[in-house]
This record gives C-alpha cells, structure tokens and sequence, in this order.
C-alpha cells in the first residue's frame, strides 16, 4: 500500500519485536499514519517515505551479538525526532556512543519508573517526583548513555530507564509504551507525534479508502481479479473495496469447504445478492477439502492443505471465468506478523496462517491485499466507511480454516457435524443472553477426548467440548470473557441435551498470551 505517500508519515524501524504492530496502533490512534519497514531495507523506507519521524521497535535480539540489528545512520543523520524503545533505545545508545551490557538483572513485567527531570515527551503527562508503572522486557541494558543525553526516570533495575537529548530530539525508554501494561504509554507516543514532531492528527479510514482504492487501481489495472469471499469482515470489505477500485473486473467466489458454520454459506449468499452488485459464485467444495482432511491431526498440516486447495479451487474457477491474473485476500496486520514477521524481519513465527505461510510456492496469480496493513478494529472502521451494515461489521471473526482448526486430533465427517451443532447453540444462547456484541470471538471447540456420563439410565462414552471466549481490541492479546456461571450452565445443558455425540462441557480461561486465541 504505498503507490501514494502521505505527507505526515511517522515510520517504524522493525527489528523483529512481536509487539511492533502495537506502536503503529498507537500511532494511528492520534490520527497519524504509519508505516512498519524492516531494518534490513529501513534506509530504502526512509527515502521512499520521507517520515517526519522515526520510532525503533524492540527485538528479540542483543545488540552485544555480532551482526544484530542497527538502525540506518540517516536515521540519526536527518534531523528528526527520534523515539528508541527497549532494543532501540539500546542500539540509538550503542551507535550513538554509549554502552550497553549484557548479565545485569533482567527484567521482564510491570516495573515503576521514578521521574527525576522533566522532559517534553512526557509534558503533561507526567511531573518530577511522580511513580509510574510501565511494562519492561529485556535482559541486556543501557550501562552509559552518548554525549547530549541526560537520564530523566529511573527505575530500580533499569537506571537509564527513560533518556533524552533534548536539543536533538531523541528519545528512548527501555520499556514498552505501546502495551497496555504501560498505562500512559499511549499518551507517550501521543505527544512524540503531536507536540514532538508537530504532525496534525488528520488521518482517517477515509483516507485509507481513498489510498486503497488508488493503490488497487495501479496494482490492477484493467486485469481481472478474484477474491476469495468468505462472509467473514476482512474478505466482505476487501471484496468492496476492490469492487470500488475496479467495479465489473471483479469475481467474488465463496468456496464452502464443509468447514463453515451451521447454515453460513447460504446466508452470505443470500446478504450479497440482495445488497451487493456483485459477481458472486458459490462452489460447493465439502467433499474435495474433507476427503483430503479426513484423519489429518497435525495443525500445520491441516492449514497448508487447506491454503493449497483454496488455491487450486481459485485457479479452477478464474480458468471458467476465462482467466484472472489477481486474487485478492481480506488478509490483515496480526495474520502476517504471527505467521512471519510482517516485513522479512526476524520475529519469532508463531503459526502458518492459510492465507499466508500457507500459500504455496507455485501460484498463477499475484496477491491483492488491500488490509494487510490493517488491525481488526480499523477494518470495521473502514466497512462503516464502505456502507456495510452494523449487524455484519459486528460478526465474530472466523478463522479461513473454520472448523478444521477447532477439531483438534484426526478430522471426520461426523466430528465437524457434532461441532457444527455445538457451536450454534452456543452462538444462540450467546445472542440471547445479549452478549455476543461484548465479546471479541466466541466458539465451540471438540476435543479428541471422550468421557463416560450417564444418560437416563445408560451410560455414555462421548466427546468434550470445550467453550472458548474472548475480549480483545485488535486479536494480538485476548482476555478469556468471565461469564456468570449460570450462562455457562444454560449452554452445557442444551449442547449435551441436543447434540449427539457429546456428554460433558468445558471452559477455557486461558488469556493470549501464554494461550492463541484458537485452539490450533
């Protein structure tokens, strides 16, 4: 997405921190736009996007290993504001001059820094003598500081904790701002942007929209597209943004892989016909996705299958069509960044999305991914924008595997039938209790286990079920939802009561991290 530059651009050197994404949310949260380069082409970024300033993520790295990462010396060189966090505040040290070490007290958790000076990236926010907790996650540390540095908060394992040059306008902090376990972190990086950097907070979906479109016109041109329409919000507004772009040169296909939920298929069908001119075609695929599924139990197997035979099933019916050269993906920030580091840089891979790490080598089309830059919550933003209505912006997400990844163990038939039931009764009693707008993602999940019960006077040897649900803001943390025990109680019932094959219910209260959201 960068056919275009806007001209208040703040970007984000990547050094392959997990949590570098969080900095572009905060950044774009004060209404100013922001772009994530790798290092390694961090000097090519700066040229092609002539930021007004620059923020240098964390890393899983130690700037004591020979070859680790470093920020170009442009960025240094230039004259513009500067903000180091953790591993940036250690290398802007280490290139600027001063030392860091390895083997003193790690830190990793909420710590409490102690103001000593005041300084213009916390005006207003934070006053001498005051305590405040942050987040903090590093093993080396800062032990002296280069020339025109002053140390301005302190924290008892971290004494260089929060530095500045004032005159230059560099700053850096060996915690994390852009978590939420650093409470004014966000208000840190609101000041770096608006009163450090003086850049107006006029950046908007609006503006993505009009980005987009222009960015899908150049890419394009007057080529054919495909996209892959699940009926999920990411594919829904990539499909109408494209369809804006490029109107008729447009074919939406909805593959139903036997791995949807109860009844989904038809009603996506239903909504688009009746409220998008769209070309849409329905490919009833069940049986071609299962029969290869069926026994499969290894998670990254089951999502490499199914990102090649959505493939194969694409390149089939754009040979109907005549022929397309693009297919297009509702793909978005968090899947890119857990499956690779979102730019090439060296995060740690998490797991294969199948609409990323799980595409194949060998694909006739190129990509259009309209939202990859894109976090969940700015996506129903944009189809607010693009006119899409509530009910629809407000669905849960559904993972493009669907229920292949909700069937931990061998994959059959009759196991999808059982979870396809349990889940939409669970969906029910979520609607009708009222909370399905309160919670981020909720779902059902059957377990290779099975238990004995007892029903009426016969015993039972059944599966588990598990409830998963979740709140979270953009699906890179998650907190398990603390229903009341009588919901929980209300849903166990029914499932056990109307769907064969399973005879005890369980919840999950695992938070992300340690835990994903889903279960493979």
């Amino acid at each position: 997405m960068t056919a275009t530059v806007h001209p208040d651009t703040v970007l984000i050197i990547d050094f392959g921190s997990q949590v570098t994404q969080l900095i572009a949310r905060r950044v774009r949260e004060t209404g100013v736009y922001c772009e994530i380069v790798p290092f390694q082409s961090a000097e090519e970024g700066f040229k092609r996007l002539n930021p007004k300033a620059i923020i240098l993520s964390g890393s899983p790295a130690s700037t004591l290993e020979i070859g680790s990462p470093r920020a170009p010396q442009v960025v240094f060189d230039s004259g513009l504001p500067v903000l180091g966090i953790c591993y940036g505040q250690q290398t802007m040290c280490e290139q600027l001059g001063g030392k860091v070490e390895a083997g003193h007290h790690r830190e990793f958790g909420r710590a409490f820094i102690e103001i000593d000076k005041e300084c213009a990236l916390y005006d207003g926010i934070w006053t001498v003598g005051s305590r405040h907790q942050v987040w903090m996650s590093h093993g080396d540390r800062v032990t002296a500081i280069p020339a025109g540095f002053e140390v301005v908060a302190t924290s008892p394992n971290a004494p260089f904790a929060f530095i500045a040059n004032e005159a230059k306008k560099f700053y850096a902090v060996q915690f994390h701002p852009e978590v939420v376990h650093t409470p004014d972190g966000a208000k840190l990086l609101a000041n770096f942007v608006h009163k450090i950097a003086g850049l107006k907070g006029d950046w908007s979906m609006a503006a993505y929209r009009d980005k987009a479109v222009a960015n899908i016109r150049a890419q394009v041109g007057d080529k054919r597209v495909i996209c892959g329409l699940s009926g999920g919000v990411d594919s829904s507004v990539a499909a109408l943004l494209i369809h804006e772009a490029v109107g008729d040169q447009l074919t939406c296909i909805l593959v139903d892989h036997g791995l949807m939920r109860k009844n989904e298929a038809a009603d996506v069908v239903a909504m688009f016909k009746e409220h998008y001119n769209l070309h849409l075609v329905h490919v009833d695929a069940s049986d071609m996705f299962i029969n290869a599924l069926e026994g499969e139990s290894d998670p990254e197997t089951k999502r490499k299958t199914i990102g090649r035979l959505f493939i194969d099933v694409f390149e089939a019916e754009a040979k109907k069509l005549g022929g397309a050269d693009f297919l297009a993906q509702g793909t978005l920030y968090p899947d890119v960044i857990e499956s690779v580091s979102f730019t090439g840089g060296p995060s740690v891979t998490i797991k294969s999305h199948h609409n990323v790490g799980g595409l194949p080598a060998r694909m006739n089309m190129q990509l259009v991914e309209p939202l990859r830059e894109l976090f969940k919550d700015e996506v129903r933003i944009l189809g607010k924008e693009l006119g899409l209505p509530d009910s629809f912006i407000g669905r849960h997400p559904f993972p493009g595997p669907g229920l292949a990844i909700r069937c931990p163990g061998g994959i059959t038939r009759e196991k999808l039938e059982i979870l396809r039931e349990a889940d939409a009764v669970y969906l029910d009693e979520i609607r009708k209790a009222g909370l399905y707008d309160a919670i981020w993602q909720a779902f059902a999940v059957l377990l290779p286990v099975q238990t004995v019960g007892v029903m009426g006077d016969g015993r039972t040897y059944e599966f588990v079920c598990a409830l998963r649900a979740v709140t979270s803001v953009d699906g890179m943390t998650a907190d398990f939802y603390h229903y009341d025990m009588d919901f929980l109680g209300r849903a166990a019932t029914r499932i056990i009561n109307e769907v064969r094959g399973i005879n005890r219910v369980v919840y999950d209260v695992t938070s992300k991290p340690p835990g994903t959201i889903e279960w493979e």
